[in-house]
């Protein structure tokens, strides 16, 4: 414990202050580790629950002792990822979570003491109930609400009520209802409902928009229905995607705009044209009338006798019989009927626009710089209009009429003018010509990088070499008071001018930081030239430097 003090109290506030954060640091990385690793340990055990649902299964785990979280506003219970599954069946044991709303499990037990009106109450519930169950198993639907208003039947026709139904949806995230989707709503509540038509049901989603429009009635039937426009919209989209598919390859996705309108006949109907032809006529009907009347009657006995037929009389004879044919044909001349069913949404007339980019460019450089727009060629103009006329299906006979024009777009007007000194490509420093030929094959950037190393190099031995210098002097000076006799042979006058001038050289190179090689060279010439005259001498000097040295 007392070196622990002793260790503490060597330490400087600095080292202390480090010491205590990085103790701190660790121990909240401990904790958060743990802390994440217990919440991550929860996995969703019911999702997209109804607020009372919700509750209902909190109450269950509270009762069970069960640790629990809550996420996405409520809607979502977590629980241990081991318990799970066994939570799970248990809360459907216990009849938990219901799916929304009660249905019709609302009349599976019997309450004999619910007057007419309560019973009413709770078969809309159900019916409630059942419509929502419905609603959320569609895939784009989260959450759904219906309220419904059951009609009201009465002997006076102003006491009657027809019947009202609204429905919110909550969507998923990123889904979008289709008007197919909205009218399969519309019909289910509908269809559910005794007396309750499509055009009384309002669907609304969370945000308060209205997804079904109201059918028009009155004076408003002849305004175009939400079917007819989405029509129209559909065929104006089919002919504008043909059109830049076909002129992108040709000008560019931005080089052009295309715009389609198309007017629709939605009215239907039948014809029927008769035609008759006068050069043709056939026999309708063909009629033969035959009469024969004689003098004498029958008479006699009847039997074979009397009925067999009497032999021809002379002309002329008396008694003579009188014969009549008669024969009626009717004819008629050839006729055709034609009946012609005309079908709803025929297109009536389109009109198609195209408008074409210019090309824009700088003539010239400087302040006499000309913008200049080149329009399209007339030729690819006409070669634009046929193209666009063959695939949108153009029929001059209806009414159908192209336009395309050539302007210059915004971007093209924006062209920015060229500089006045356009900069060239980037190139490095050039090397003086008298380094040229040495280093010509090397970048300037690596030589300055190489010169900048280096000096730094020699700034840091010139450094050491004047840390150093304080013990050379000294050493100098203590030379200086020795006595003659310091087992050194007795200098002449000679050599003490020639050591005052190496010492005095000596110390001018030490007190210099950087020395230039002009300078080092003039030096070692001169302990050159100077040891080869003076050879006893110079080493008689050194000797006394080092005896000097170790004596230091």
């Amino acid at each position: 414990m007392d070196q622990l003090k002793k260790l503490i109290a060597a330490l400087s506030p600095l080292q202390r202050i480090t010491l205590v954060a990085a103790a701190l640091l660790v121990v909240g990385g401990l904790f958060s580790f743990s802390h994440w690793k217990r919440e991550s340990d929860f996995k969703p055990l019911y999702s997209s629950l109804a607020p009372e649902d919700a509750g209902a299964v909190v109450q269950k785990l509270k009762e069970s002792a069960t640790e629990y979280r809550l996420s996405d506003n409520g809607t979502t219970v977590m629980a241990p990822s081991g318990k799970v599954a066994e939570l799970r069946l248990e809360l459907a044991a216990a009849g938990v979570p219901k799916s929304g709303r009660i249905g019709f499990e609302l009349f599976d037990k019997n309450n004999f003491g619910a007057t007419e009106f309560t019973e009413k109450v709770n078969y809309r519930r159900a019916l409630e109930g059942e419509l929502e169950r419905s609603m959320m198993s569609l895939s784009e639907v989260e959450q759904a609400r219906v309220h419904l208003t059951l009609p009201k039947e009465s002997v006076f026709l102003d006491s009657r009520q027809p019947a009202k139904a609204s429905v919110v949806l909550r969507l998923k995230p990123g889904v979008r209802l289709s008007a197919q989707n909205i009218i399969a709503v519309t019909n289910l509540v509908a269809s559910a409902v005794e007396g309750l038509g499509p055009e009384a049901v309002s669907v609304v989603d969370t945000r308060g928009t209205l997804l079904n429009r109201p059918r028009s009635s009155g004076s408003d039937d002849n305004q175009p229905s939400e079917a007819s426009l989405d029509f129209r919209q559909r065929i104006e989209s089919g002919v504008l995607s043909k059109i830049n598919a076909t002129l992108e390859p040709l000008l560019g996705s931005d080089k052009f705009r295309a715009a389609v309108s198309v007017e629709c006949d939605f009215s239907t109907g039948e014809q029927s044209d008769e035609t008759l032809d006068p050069t043709k006529s056939v026999m309708v009907t063909s009629q033969k009338t035959e009469e024969n009347s004689g003098a004498n009657s029958a008479s006699g006995t009847p039997g074979t006798a009397s009925n067999l037929p009497k032999p021809a009389a002379r002309p002329g004879a008396a008694g003579t019989g009188i014969s009549r044919r008669t024969e009626n044909i009717a004819y008629q001349s050839s006729r055709s009927v034609k009946h012609v069913r005309f079908p709803q949404g025929t297109v009536k007339r389109m009109s198609l626009s195209v408008l074409v980019d210019q090309t824009a460019r700088w003539e010239g450089t400087g302040v006499k710089a000309k913008f200049t727009l080149i329009p399209p060629a007339p030729e690819k103009l006409k070669t634009i209009r046929d193209l666009v006329a063959g695939i949108s299906g153009f029929v001059a006979e209806r009414g159908d009429q192209i336009i395309v024009e050539t302007l210059p777009f915004e971007s093209t007007l924006s062209l920015e003018r060229p500089m006045l000194d356009a900069p060239g490509p980037a190139t490095s420093p050039s090397l003086p010509k008298w380094l040229a030929p040495i280093f010509g094959q090397i970048p300037l950037w690596w030589l300055i990088a190489g010169a900048f190393a280096a000096a730094l190099v020699i700034g840091l031995t010139a450094m050491m070499l004047l840390k150093k210098s304080g013990g050379t002097r000294s050493s100098v000076a203590g030379r200086d008071a020795l006595p003659a006799s310091t087992g050194a042979a007795p200098l002449g006058t000679e050599d003490d001018e020639l050591q005052s001038q190496l010492d005095e050289e000596n110390l001018r190179t030490l007190q210099t930081p950087v020395v230039t090689s002009k300078k080092a060279d003039i030096l070692v010439k001169q302990l050159r030239e100077s040891i080869a005259k003076n050879s006893e001498s110079t080493t008689n000097v050194l000797r006394t430097w080092l005896t000097a040295e170790s004596n230091g």
